[in-house]
């Protein structure tokens, strides 16, 4: 693992996270329901056949999304780097893929590269860049990972996409590595400048072999860029905690992450609005970083690329009490 890297994350302390993807038009309804879970998981709650979940590309595009705003709170709430979906679960990429057609340039009236422009944000103020990619599941492909026996649902959600690709013995998650997957974390290793980490998430049916390769892949072409525990197979550089753990354990050796939402979901949910206050983000920050782990906070933009207005006003509240300490 690269020194400086290492010594950058050990001191980071706090970050902002970011999902966002065509999950965001629905909002966490679907034809008069509304759901119980997370935003970004409403094609799986609802079995939203692609034909019709695609159709969302054709409504994406949110004229009030400015990349500085965003990088700015973030700096403003004190907070050492980002860390935004390039691609989740349903497997659109939210920058401009050439592997595939299904991202934010070719699909959407939006046209524009998302990753791109927050990536130059990111550099003109100096706050640091990383990147999620769900290297497993893929709900548009397939191929897409996830199936297997035993294992194959997320509470009442399914990992993979078996409403339209119901055949589990017909799928291959090879085919799909090899044809999106790989090619597409080559994409953002070497389209946005440098990356401090790439996130990856959810490895089911990934193999040791290839969790080890996109490793290599990552430190090859970023030899500062870390790889969380989320590649899976034991490996990464680094542990991420389960999604809104807040351990109470105090970390020595190694390098660790809790990712956690500042409301219930990760993905925007019109009607999500139990939002933490500034006491409890700073609560919660000084809990972790004095266990040795870095709190990744998470906000969920809207469908015109608006970050909600209580997130903004919390996370302002607790940048200028932490510039008062």
């Amino acid at each position: 693992m690269n020194q400086q890297a290492y010594d950058w994350f050990k001191s980071a302390g706090f970050g902002m996270m970011i999902h966002w993807g065509l999950y965001c038009l629905p909002a966490g309804e679907w034809k008069g329901q509304r759901m119980p879970h997370i935003g970004e998981w409403v094609q799986s709650m609802y079995r939203i056949p692609n034909a019709e979940y695609h159709q969302l590309t054709r409504a994406f595009n949110p004229i009030l999304f400015n990349a500085d705003e965003w990088v700015q709170l973030a700096v403003d709430a004190g907070m050492k780097y980002m860390v935004v979906t390039a691609k989740h679960h349903e497997g659109f990429a939210m920058y401009h893929s050439k592997v595939s057609k299904f991202n934010v340039v070719d699909a959407t009236p939006f046209g524009r590269d998302v990753i791109g422009e927050i990536a130059n944000a990111c550099a003109k103020k100096g706050l640091k860049l990383g990147l999620y990619y769900s290297q497993d599941l893929d709900w548009s492909d397939p191929d897409g990972g996830g199936y297997f026996d035993g294992h194959t649902n997320c509470g009442e959600m399914a990992w993979t996409n078996d409403w339209d690709f119901p055949d589990a013995s017909k799928k291959n998650y090879t085919a799909y590595y090899e044809r999106k997957a790989k090619p597409q974390v080559k994409e953002i290793l070497t389209q946005y400048g440098d990356l401090c980490l790439i996130w990856f998430d959810t490895p089911h049916t990934i193999s040791a072999a290839q969790s080890k390769e996109l490793a290599d892949m990552v430190h090859t072409y970023q030899p500062r860029c870390l790889v969380n525990s989320r590649i899976g197979n034991g490996m990464g550089d680094y542990r991420s905690w389960g999604d809104n753990q807040i351990p109470d354990e105090y970390m020595t050796d190694g390098l660790y992450e809790s990712p956690a939402t500042l409301n219930d979901t990760w993905g925007y949910k019109s009607f999500d609005n139990n939002w933490k206050d500034a006491n409890k983000v700073l609560d919660i920050k000084e809990h972790l970083n004095a266990r040795g782990i870095n709190y990744l906070l998470n906000i969920g933009p809207d469908y015109l690329g608006r970050l909600p207005g209580p997130a903004i006003d919390t996370l302002r509240e607790a940048g200028r009490r932490l510039k008062e300490k």
